[in-house]
């Protein structure tokens, strides 16, 4: 059961002491609370897990403080939509906000290789009026030989590079917990002059270690990769486990399946099923195309099957887009065959938003004006 207080409710405030007295006394309950901050107010959902079918509705409508009750489901208690349009969906983060009826595209380098690199990404970003990016701090690798990454070494020289062009969000991987340490130390070294979207890979989506220590912080939102050989149910639970561990600020990220029926691309593209994941939950919803693609090949008209493949994911109504860019992809020291290079940028943008213009006119469609 989900109970949903009066917007900006003062937790000291009498009619909420009253309510939550009444609440922690329910025989077998466990009482679960969630603050949602947006612009202009302040949210509290308040959590009743246990046996709450005998629980009488109407009784706890009435309690001080809450302004209507909603009877959930056994899965994504948090995150789910519960067939309450009225719920807030998204979150707002560093002057950037993430919901479902907006887009935001994380063009970067999958791994950072030096300063230089950073700067002409960063700068090219800038120059087309980009808030965010994808940086690689810290890589898993299948390989152990393979290059993982610079990590806390590449921070400082990444954040200060942000904060001179006015990056406002970099999505980052994460591997362990002490990385959040990292960074938070050297964001608050460098006077915070970006903000990090914690970012939890394919291989880490059933890490339930990792996923509850990243659930407890709520300082910075997550980026959560479905896991490329589990079902959609499964992801979809992982992101529950950072939600019930108190941070819901979560968008969901679809990166392909790994699935020998994708070939010749490195995954079988699953962009189809971002309606699906929309309404089941009140997260945004993000792709990864290149992660998906996995190459620069070309389709006979001359577009890059990567160019389709985000075309795929921008109708179909994604919130996000996680690109690799690299001045020099052959020179990558991570996943070079797939990453688009600068000067393709602007055309990766415009391409974006025809889709996302057909993406507008299809929902129009949808939905014509009341006359």
């Amino acid at each position: 059961m989900l109970l949903i207080m009066h917007p900006n409710i003062d937790e000291k405030s009498e009619a909420f002491q009253q309510t939550w007295t009444y609440l922690t006394t329910l025989p077998n309950i466990r009482v679960q609370k969630h603050i949602v901050e947006g612009k202009a107010q302040r949210l509290m959902e308040i959590y009743l897990i246990g046996n709450t079918a005998k629980i009488d509705k109407e009784i706890i409508e009435i309690l001080p403080g809450v302004e209507r009750v909603v009877r959930i489901s056994e899965e994504y208690r948090i995150l789910g939509k519960h067939k309450d349009e009225r719920r807030t969906i998204g979150f707002d983060y560093n002057g950037i906000r993430f919901d479902q009826d907006n887009l935001h595209i994380f063009a970067g380098l999958c791994a950072v290789d030096n300063r230089e690199n950073v700067e002409a990404m960063m700068k090219a970003l800038a120059v087309q009026g980009q808030p965010c990016t994808r940086m690689g701090a810290y890589k898993p690798r299948t390989n152990p030989y393979s290059f993982q990454g610079h990590g806390k070494g590449c921070l400082p020289y990444t954040f200060e590079l942000a904060g001179k062009y006015g990056i406002k969000v970099i999505a980052m991987e994460v591997t362990h917990e002490d990385h959040v340490e990292e960074i938070d130390a050297c964001l608050e070294k460098t006077g915070r002059p970006t903000g990090v979207m914690l970012q939890i890979g394919t291989r880490n989506t059933q890490n339930f270690e990792l996923l509850k220590a990243i659930g407890r912080q709520t300082k910075y939102p997550v980026l959560l990769k479905r896991g490329y050989g589990i079902s959609l149910t499964e992801s979809l639970n992982a992101a529950e486990y950072l939600a019930s561990e108190g941070n819901a600020n979560v968008v969901f990220c679809l990166r392909g399946m790994h699935s020998s029926f994708g070939a010749p691309h490195r995954n079988l593209v699953d962009f189809a099923q971002i309606p699906v994941v929309k309404r089941l939950t009140r997260m945004p919803v993000g792709i990864d195309p290149s992660h998906a693609v996995g190459s620069r090949d070309l389709s006979p008209e001359g577009i890059l099957d990567l160019f389709h493949a985000a075309a795929q994911g921008v109708i179909a109504g994604a919130n996000l887009i996680l690109v690799d860019f690299h001045p020099e992809p052959l020179k990558a020291l991570v996943d070079g065959p797939q990453a688009l290079r600068l000067e393709e940028l602007p055309l990766f943008l415009e391409d974006v938003q025809i889709a996302r213009e057909a993406y507008e006119k299809r929902r129009r469609l949808a939905r014509p004006p009341l006359s």
